[in-house]
């Protein structure tokens, strides 16, 4: 499963829509079950295909969002208001509906249960979406390597999974999650609304000496300014991970 999940799968296959969860005021997980799934490993992303019926077909890529799961695959999608493919997902898709994916694709942004070095994760907006899969495979499979998320969101309306975060990070071996409001920051919030800076990852993350694994996903400015960052405090390059997105049409 393994090999097939690293390499991707060309082929099409039509799964069906068997749950829909808001996530918040503009992105929703899109619960569905895949015939045929080989397996994907946490990190990795799918493309998706709606056709017409005209025939014409719009092709997106999505992060995955769950844990492996048999057949089971979720993705959660942010709306992009003006886009081809996100606003039919978010507000039109209905449970029973079927689309098209391929994959799993990706070796690289890819984490691992039997990994065991300390992690971090850093995530700008929906960025938070592959390294939710990571730290949902880390909870089910029962592993105690150290990992930190720091996420880095507007406010509370745009924030994704809150309520399974503050569950991940209940417990002795739990997730150390930190998280860092752009523009508007909740009641009781100890750090004014502003960007992730040098200061921040080195209180939400891990020293440079104890060799973290990196992850970093969000917009190409986000990423960049953190994987630059992250050198500049001391971090080995080759220990920085980087997934990034940027306008697809949606």
């Amino acid at each position: 499963m393994a090999g097939a999940a690293v390499l991707g799968r060309l082929t099409w296959l039509v799964a069906d829509v068997v749950d829909l969860v808001q996530e918040s005021a503009t992105a929703r997980s899109v619960v569905l079950d895949v015939p045929g799934w080989p397996g994907h490993l946490a990190g990795q992303h799918v493309d998706l295909r709606l056709t017409a019926p005209d025939g014409y077909s719009a092709r997106r890529s999505y992060s995955l969002a769950s844990a492996p799961d048999g057949s089971r695959v979720t993705l959660t999608v942010q709306l992009v208001s003006d886009g081809e493919v996100s606003p039919y997902l978010v507000e039109e898709l209905r449970r029973g509906d079927q689309l098209e994916l391929r994959g799993p694709i990706g070796g690289w942004f890819v984490w691992r249960p039997e990994q065991v070095e300390r992690v971090l994760l850093v995530a700008g907006g929906s960025g938070v979406v592959p390294l939710m899969s990571m730290a949902r495979t880390r909870a089910v499979a029962g592993r105690a390597a150290p990992m930190r998320l720091l996420y880095s969101t507007r406010d509370q309306a745009s924030a994704m999974f809150l309520d399974e975060l503050r569950e991940l990070a209940a417990g002795a071996d739990g997730l150390g999650v930190y998280l860092a409001w752009t523009r508007r920051a909740p009641d009781g919030s100890t750090r004014a609304p502003g960007r992730i800076d040098g200061e921040l990852l080195a209180r939400a993350g891990w020293r440079p000496d104890l060799r973290p694994t990196c992850y970093v996903c969000g917009p190409t400015g986000f990423v960049e300014t953190v994987a630059d960052l992250l050198v500049a405090a001391g971090h080995e390059a080759g220990r920085i991970r980087t997934e990034r997105f940027g306008p697809t049409g949606g």
